[in-house]
């Protein structure tokens, strides 16, 4: 495979829980995950996990990326540390680069406007409303959302979220994909048969 790297932001208080699914698969299926810090400075996720980024945001260009994923973290709701991140967002999706954000990642895009005009999910639609962002008609109760490039989903959809992810890129596809997410959110045994026959074609 000769896609273009999956770039993975990381800084403190990252929720490390929620893009596991989605970067070990995407890894599986070829993808260098890249990860990208405010700087090249250690930071260490909420479960206490400490990450060397491997390159600083600033030098991150959406020509060069498949995809920027953005996870939650508790900095997205404790000030503009992490505006900087949803300024690269809006730079992807400008580019036609697509942008996946979980969980508190979605707040910080929100009040960037980036969900003003796009369907979306989060949380809950206060949470979202608490941004004081114009989206709040585009909101949409579903596990993950993707609208005009961009992929949102809440905190105890991690699955659903990279689910999301792999139909976009065209990592899985029909009955593959759908057999992906049965396996790991319903821990349905038959799922395990279709996705073995498909990795021996």
């Amino acid at each position: 495979m000769n896609a273009k790297p999956v770039h993975h932001a990381v800084y403190d208080t990252y929720a490390d829980w929620e893009t596991g699914h989605a970067t070990a698969y995407l890894a599986r299926a070829g993808y260098e995950i890249r990860t990208v810090g405010p700087s090249r400075e250690p930071v260490t996720s909420i479960g206490g996990l400490r990450v060397q980024p491997e390159c600083a945001l600033d030098g991150v260009r959406p020509s060069e990326s498949s995809l920027l994923i953005l996870p939650g973290a508790d900095l997205w709701d404790a000030g503009d540390d992490l505006a900087p991140f949803a300024r690269k967002a809006r730079e992807f999706l400008d580019a036609g680069v697509p942008v996946a954000a979980i969980c508190g990642a979605t707040a910080g895009l929100a009040r960037e406007g980036l969900l003003d005009d796009r369907e979306h999910t989060s949380a809950v639609s206060f949470y979202l409303a608490a941004t004081g962002y114009g989206g709040g008609a585009r909101y949409v109760e579903a596990d993950a959302v993707t609208d005009g490039g961009l992929i949102t989903a809440g905190p105890t959809e991690p699955v659903a979220f990279a689910r999301e992810i792999f139909r976009l890129l065209g990592v899985y596809e029909g009955e593959v994909l759908d057999a992906w997410y049965r396996l790991f959110h319903d821990s349905d045994p038959q799922a395990y048969a279709v996705l073995e026959k498909a990795a021996a074609r």
